[in-house]
């Protein structure tokens, strides 16, 4: 059974580095094409993160940090 599990994840990790080269090449072509470039640029480097470390830096560069910005509490009720 443990070689099937390991295969199985081999599989699913050379599909999301394969969707995500795809989605960054196509959104590279995007860019001067018509179509949503900079989406399928962010998407495939969103699914390369994970298991390429160039990508995980890239990303972590562009998400806002969350954390700096304190939550500003609504006085109106519901909101």
């Amino acid at each position: 059974m443990q070689g099937r599990y390991t295969l199985y994840m081999e599989m699913e990790r050379a599909a999301r580095i394969a969707g995500g080269f795809a989605l960054l090449g196509a959104g590279t072509a995007m860019l001067v094409l018509p179509g949503p470039g900079v989406l399928a640029i962010l998407g495939g480097l969103t699914l390369l993160e994970r298991d390429i470390p160039w990508a995980k830096r890239v990303t972590d560069r562009i998400r806002p940090k969350r954390a700096a910005q304190p939550e500003q509490k609504s006085d109106q009720p519901g909101g």
